[in-house]
């Protein structure tokens, strides 16, 4: 027994269960090795992959010359062009939002606050839009309304319209999920107090519910806001000569001007627009921002006549903006020159027409596959790293802003478009120490700064949910800090992994932005070929393009059902709901809750950050496609 004051080695390993910094004696020196890598080498690639490349490319905006000087500024916000690409980048980044906020409200209420047979299958259907790959979107809008397809007399080709209802398509699930979740957690009983005294059921919505649902609607339309105005391939694929974005310029100075100067001066005003944006959602959010008393789940009432608008508003919105482009990017894909036929489909194995490629189109999914994999890899490894450390509460104060600085660090790049980490790529990476611009491994790196975020958004909330006190019995009864690890952590990693791997994935093979800038003409992933093949004459490139762009969005929406059947298959792990959602096909879905301070994605491709000692979890928008989404 031992004596009064003495400390029990079951007592001394309970205390230092918890992690770095727990309290008790100092940890053995394989422990301190094993957290102090766990914290060095991701901040060690982020710096070299991130920071490096951004902060080279402000430098080449803000001091060319070694010396701060702003005339590039001047110059470039003299043309009439950037101001015109400004004007257009904000419009449809507003009309966007209007669409999406108008459509899914209703969208909310039919799917989450009214129970019918088919809802599930109808929320998926909304849902993965916002995981698809931009270029497959941009694809599916070009075959509706270019020659040949249903809406060719409207002449909406290159329009801002047709640019709008991709936006519209992308986002329109995301408001849904995001209203529609909190709209089914709130107590209904403020809205039959006013029903009872009187008010008409429009009345109640009008003044109770709405204002219980703006913190949610304003986290959405800040998100969805974001998203738009960050629109990449899409707006590349459909706007033509006459529409373009801040990150579509950028592209054209790089690729056909070399103005490297001129492109980074809008990469520097780019950044200064997202924060900008960010700056005004946080305000929103806080503006709107009420004491919600929330039930688990209220159960969905059945529909009812007064839904009939909400409801014919939905049915119109998923048949006509969801359901119609895809399906005539399938019909399409399987004609050529007005007959039904494969050959699309068996010319994937072909250069193209005129040799417009200089690998097939098989060869280049293979490579994406590669890439996917190999980023996946190196996100997975840094994200379970970064994991780790965070999700621990040590009683060190020092330890503890260490901590939350490490998690603010690694949402960066989601507020970060993928579009100038690309760019930062190309002008700092070609040089030694690294030169890795002729490497195949730079399509990964790239990858994996975008992917990084969302695995870290995934994973932690099941992390934090671990009562520390798990860990300190397992440790009391004698399991040493990798026993500890395997035994408490391993099993919501687990479940959680199969999401995050998922995510990474689907990431990385429908990844734009940065790639457009990186992949090199023989070694092209299956996007850059895509565009290339729709921007291409003829017949044949163009049916390929449909053709690939059908298999592109196939493969990204297996390797997500796939992880999730996955993850269902291992059982839902711990507090997954606390910070990411699942969606089959890219990003994590934002919860509605109303801390949110973004970016992707969507992000598109939509994901979580903690506050204070990462006890809480709150959302941010994750891009799913590389920044241009998610």
């Amino acid at each position: 027994m031992s004596a009064p004051g003495e400390e029990t080695p079951g007592a001394d390993a309970a205390a230092r269960a918890d992690g770095p910094g727990a309290g008790g004696p100092r940890p053995g020196w394989g422990e301190r090795a094993g957290w102090t890598l766990a914290v060095v080498g991701p901040l060690a690639f982020l710096a070299v992959f991130f920071a490096w490349p951004v902060a080279t490319l402000m430098g080449r905006g803000l001091a060319p010359d070694g010396a701060l000087d702003l005339s590039g500024f001047g110059e470039v916000l003299a043309r009439e062009r950037t101001w015109r690409i400004l004007t257009q980048t904000l419009t449809q980044a507003v009309l966007g939002t209007a669409v999406c906020v108008a459509l899914g409200i209703p969208g909310a209420l039919v799917l989450y606050r009214r129970a019918f047979p088919g809802r599930d299958l109808l929320r998926g259907v909304v849902t993965v839009p916002f995981v698809l790959p931009s270029v497959v979107v941009g694809v599916a809008f070009h075959a509706l309304v270019t020659r040949g397809g249903p809406l060719e007399a409207l002449d909406l080709d290159g329009t801002l319209t047709a640019v709008v209802a991709a936006l519209a398509f992308f986002n329109y699930g995301l408001v849904v999920r995001a209203v529609g979740t909190m709209w089914s957690r709130l107590d209904p009983r403020a809205v039959e107090a006013a029903r009872a005294l009187g008010a008409s059921p429009m009345r109640a919505f009008a003044t109770v519910t709405l204002p219980a649902l703006a913190p949610a609607i304003a986290s959405a339309a800040s998100l969805t806001f974001l998203f738009c105005a960050t629109a990449y391939g899409v707006v590349l694929v459909l706007g033509g000569v006459g529409i373009g974005t801040i990150e579509t310029e950028i592209y054209r100075l790089t690729t056909q001007y070399l103005d490297l100067r001129g492109a980074a001066v809008l990469s520097v005003v780019q950044l200064g627009v997202i924060a900008l944006a960010l700056w005004v959602a946080e305000r929103a959010r806080a503006a709107t921002q009420t004491r919600l008393r929330l039930r688990t789940e209220v159960p969905a009432g059945r529909l009812r006549a007064a839904d009939a608008p909400a409801l014919a508003v939905t049915a119109a919105t998923v048949g006509g903006l969801l359901v119609a482009p895809m399906a005539v990017l399938v019909a399409r894909s399987l004609q050529r020159d007005g007959a039904w036929t494969l050959a699309n489909y068996t010319d994937l194995g072909s250069t193209g027409g005129r040799s417009a490629l200089l690998v097939t189109v098989w060869e280049a999914a293979a490579n994406s596959v590669a890439v996917a994999v190999a980023a996946a890899a190196i996100a997975l490894s840094l994200g379970v790293a970064v994991c780790l450390v965070v999700s621990r509460r040590p009683r060190s104060r020092t330890l503890a802003r260490v901590i939350t600085g490490l998690d603010a660090a690694f949402m960066l790049p989601l507020g970060v478009s993928a579009v100038t980490v690309g760019f930062g790529f190309l002008i700092t990476l070609a040089r030694p120490p690294l030169a890795l611009t002729r490497s195949w491994w730079i399509l990964p790196l790239a990858q994996a700064v975008v992917a990084v975020p969302l695995v870290v958004r995934t994973l932690l909330p099941a992390l934090c949910a671990i009562d520390p006190r798990q860990r300190e019995a397992a440790a009391a009864l004698g399991a040493g800090p990798g026993r500890v690890l395997a035994t408490v952590d391993g099993p919501q990693l687990l479940r959680a992994g199969g999401l995050a791997a998922g995510f990474a994935l689907a990431t990385s093979l429908g990844e734009f932005g940065a790639t457009s800038f990186l992949a090199r003409p023989q070694e092209p992933t299956l996007p850059v070929v895509v565009y290339r093949l729709i921007g291409s004459p003829g017949s044949q490139n163009q049916g390929m393009a449909l053709a690939g762009g059908v298999v592109l969005a196939v493969g990204s929406a297996a390797v997500m059902l796939g992880c999730e059947w996955l993850q269902t298959r291992l059982g839902p792990g711990r507090g997954e709901s606390a910070g990411a959602t699942s969606r089959p096909g890219g990003a994590s879905a934002p919860q509605p809750a109303p801390q949110r301070a973004v970016p992707v994605d969507a992000g598109q491709h939509a994901a979580g950050t903690t506050g204070g000692n990462n006890k809480t979890a709150r959302v941010r928008g994750p891009r799913t496609d590389g920044g241009e989404r998610p």
